[in-house]
């Protein structure tokens, strides 16, 4: 495959994903609202901007300016994605493209700053329930050969950063150690986290409704059956990363085993060290995942001109 149609592929999936993303965190939390007492809600929207990827100092309002991030976040990725899905038009299905060209435009007349700030929830319901339809879409539409691969690279290793960025944030705020028994302002912010990641109902399934963060924490990052928990992304990913290798002549043995390195971090740790420093934990998960992601570049994308030739 052509490196410049590995590259949008796969900056077409990570824009959708990241989009569908900041949609769904902007959401749960805008319905947190009517849960706690104003307050409260300025410490929320820090968290929610760091949440979402913004590393910048933000003065003023923090809701303003976590809406007005998200807003921003939602609109340039879908038309970053959609910009990447232009350029290999002939790689991907025509109802991949309609899907995600109506959700462009979609975007774009529900994205104004007066939509906006009258419907917020038109635009975050339409762009999660357009994401979800594009990946199933993809799915059924397109061979699931080396392209096809490379989109999953691209959503799980974004879902993966994302989602290790947000819980680490969480339990830097919420979790105590002690075995204090959490208030009811705590208990609606740990279902907060599981409904950020589509992860409520299945968590109920599993635990049933005990929330416990030890256990939220063993499921949103260990569970392996559950498609929005670090373990599944990665599991995704490796699998992905894995085909690709067999399909191509390249050996690509730094990124194999970075990507072990990965598997194994979630696989073989123990909860009660994951918990004990969760943050660095999570630091490292999202540090190896962008060692991986330089190595997909250097492997299949940016790679020399020799290296092609010598194949």
């Amino acid at each position: 495959m052509l490196s410049r149609v590995a590259d949008n592929l796969y900056w077409m999936s990570r824009y959708l994903e990241r989009a569908e993303h900041c949609a769904r965190i902007a959401g749960v939390h805008l319905n947190l609202m009517l849960e706690h007492e104003p307050a409260s809600q300025d410490r929320r929207w820090w968290r929610v901007l760091a949440a979402l990827g913004n590393s910048e100092p933000v003065e003023g309002d923090a809701f303003a300016a976590a809406q007005s991030y998200a807003l921003d976040q939602i609109v340039d990725s879908i038309a970053a994605a959609r910009d990447n899905a232009r350029q290999v038009r002939e790689q991907i299905s025509s109802e991949m493209w309609e899907q995600l060209n109506r959700l462009y435009h979609e975007s774009r007349r529900m994205g104004t700053p007066e939509f906006w700030g009258a419907q917020p929830h038109d635009l975050l319901i339409s762009v999660t329930q357009s994401a979800h339809l594009f990946q199933g879409i993809t799915d059924s539409t397109m061979i699931h050969g080396e392209g096809w691969q490379f989109i999953q690279m691209g959503r799980f290793m974004e879902r993966v950063r994302a989602t290790a960025r947000l819980i680490d944030l969480h339990f830097a705020e919420f979790f105590r150690p002690s075995a204090d028994a959490m208030n009811a302002s705590e208990h609606m912010e740990w279902i907060g986290l599981l409904r950020s990641c589509t992860a409520f109902e299945s968590y109920c399934k599993v635990y049933t409704a005990d929330l416990r963060p030890e256990r939220v924490a063993e499921f949103l990052l260990l569970n392996p059956e559950f498609p929005h928990s670090v373990r599944f992304a990665v599991d995704q990913l490796r699998k992905s990363l894995g085909a690709v290798h067999e399909a191509s002549a390249r050996k690509p043995d730094r990124l194999d085993k970075l990507a072990g390195r990965l598997t194994s971090a979630l696989s073989y740790t123990p909860l009660e060290e994951i918990m004990s420093n969760l943050h660095e934990f999570s630091l490292n998960i999202r540090r190896l995942c962008g060692n991986i992601d330089a190595g997909i570049y250097q492997v299949y994308i940016s790679y020399p001109v020799e290296a092609a030739l010598e194949i």
